[in-house]
């Protein structure tokens, strides 16, 4: 069983309408037992990067989460926001993450390119290596993005994909058993349905 984390920050169900479209079972919840018995978990999220930690915190979802994570060992996706999080820091209330990889969130800033944030829209990935996330995906293939902050990691082999909106950013990333997708999968069409498919589908990964 997939669960969707809910801790109150996105359009749960819409992640949940995707696998559905894919025949793939996923659950929405925030019951705790359930995360720690599920087999694959998907953090997706809108808003604020501050309110998402302070939610999860509030509804005992923290701890959970990193037991299930970095004890267990259980595949997660983070969506949007939920990628986020697994950072260390954010500029977006300067505050800590979960620092499952080694990067921070920052906000765009533009001097004379005349792009607006937040980037929101279609785009394309350049894809850094070979991943089973990325299977049959190309640079053909178009995701749809809405964000004012991105992503930067420390170590260029957690990254993944890269996307272009005035300067390269991290629209993917990878650490074990941890995923993250910047874009929104369950609003990127056939593209976003086939990323959902290869992690529903990813082989169970050495513990």
């Amino acid at each position: 069983m997939i669960v969707i984390v809910d801790y109150g920050m996105g359009n749960l169900r819409s992640v949940q309408k995707a696998f559905e479209r894919i025949r793939v079972s996923a659950k929405i919840s925030s019951n705790i037992n359930e995360i720690l018995l599920a087999e694959k978990l998907v953090l997706p999220g809108v808003g604020h990067f501050e309110h998402g930690i302070n939610n999860l915190k509030d509804m005992g979802l923290f701890g959970a989460l990193n037991e299930v994570v970095l004890e267990k060992k259980i595949p997660i996706l983070g969506i949007c926001l939920g990628m986020q999080l697994m950072t260390d820091f954010s500029e977006e209330g300067n505050c800590s993450g979960f620092g499952w990889i080694k990067a921070r969130t920052q906000r765009f800033s533009f001097q004379s390119d005349g792009l607006k944030i937040p980037h929101m829209g279609w785009n394309n990935l350049s894809l850094k290596k070979a991943d089973s996330l990325f299977k049959e995906i190309t640079t053909e293939n178009f995701f749809y993005f809405v964000h004012s902050y991105y992503i930067s990691c420390s170590y260029e082999n957690n990254i993944l994909a890269e996307t272009n909106y005035g300067n390269k950013f991290v629209s993917s990333f990878q650490e074990g058993n941890i995923f993250g997708c910047q874009f929104h999968p369950e609003k990127s069409h056939d593209s976003g349905l086939q990323i959902l498919k290869n992690f529903a589908f990813l082989e169970n990964i050495i513990k």
